[in-house]
């Protein structure tokens, strides 16, 4: 979302893109190893488009990037207003998440298998909450 922001702002190469991310999202976040990547993904996702400008490749953000801008503000909105009234079980959901990350990287680790199996019963899971609305 960062980099959807940052494009927002103005056309960017990804040099520029860098130095605009560091004072917002820290200089760990905004190295070259996470943010071509994910300009990669945003563009196979038609986020943004890339076009040539004096031999430089310059980054817009496309319509369907400022999309899903809007709509991650408003789920943000949604769950600041689900936050607030949370309470008790917000803090049980937080450490049921924190106890699945530490166990799910702990596991997966182990072997191509026991990734494979991690991978299966999240999908499981995921579609089990899903279907409880």
């Amino acid at each position: 979302m960062a980099i959807l922001r940052v494009l927002k702002e103005r056309p960017r190469t990804r040099p520029e893109i860098l130095e605009a991310l560091v004072p917002r999202v820290g200089p760990a976040a905004a190295s070259a190893a996470t943010v071509y990547p994910t300009l990669q993904l945003l563009e196979d996702l038609d986020h943004v488009r890339v076009a040539e400008s004096e031999g430089k490749r310059v980054y817009h953000i496309t319509p369907a990037g400022e999309a899903f801008l809007r709509a991650g503000r408003e789920a943000k909105e949604n769950v600041f207003e689900w936050l607030h009234g949370a309470g008790e079980a917000l803090a049980e959901l937080g450490q049921a998440v924190a106890r699945l990350a530490s166990v799910t990287y702990r596991q997966a680790y182990r072997s191509e298998q026991a990734l494979k199996r991690v991978v299966e019963v999240l999908k499981r899971a995921a579609d089990e909450i899903e279907q409880q609305r």
